[in-house]
């Protein structure tokens, strides 16, 4: 195993000038110094190093969670699409009672002046909405009056819904 040593002037001169300036100190002023060195060494290392280095942890950490909301809130939203999906075509009881059955609810469909009110008795809220979305995206139905009812299970609804054309 060799051992290069390489000299580097700029350094050797300033060694040397840190030398001749430790030199031309007296006892009392070298404890001061030392002293000194020794109380401030502290505080440099912890607001010159510990700090920044905290916040940058910390930027980075709320830089993460922006992006792993954004991306859940991408992922959430689907793939975008220009195709439209396939309108709905029937009386709006079969477009309701249609759409409501692949989402895995059971719609009791009436007819009222104006449209048709839909009852369901019991459905998970997330169906419900799903369901809504969809019928609002493929079928000329709207909706007039909404009113969900919360169940006693976790997450269970019961809703009825007037819709109009």
């Amino acid at each position: 195993m060799r051992i290069i040593v390489t000299r580097v002037p700029a350094l050797d001169a300033a060694l040397i000038r840190f030398d001749n300036w430790w030199s031309g100190l007296s006892r009392r002023e070298r404890i001061l110094v030392i002293a000194a060195s020794v109380l401030l060494s502290p505080a440099i290392l912890v607001y010159g190093v510990v700090k920044p280095l905290q916040s940058a942890r910390a930027d980075a950490l709320a830089d993460i969670r922006t992006y792993e909301t954004l991306s859940a809130r991408i992922r959430a939203a689907g793939t975008l699409s220009t195709v439209r999906p396939a309108r709905r075509q029937g009386p709006p009881a079969q477009v309701a009672t249609g759409s409501a059955t692949a989402f895995g609810l059971t719609v009791t469909p009436e007819v009222i002046p104006g449209g048709i009110r839909v009852a369901i008795p019991d459905a998970n809220y997330d169906s419900v909405m799903a369901w809504l979305a969809d019928l609002s995206g493929s079928s000329d139905l709207r909706v007039k009056r909404l009113s969900i009812q919360r169940r006693p299970a976790a997450g269970r609804v019961s809703v009825n819904v007037d819709f109009g054309g």
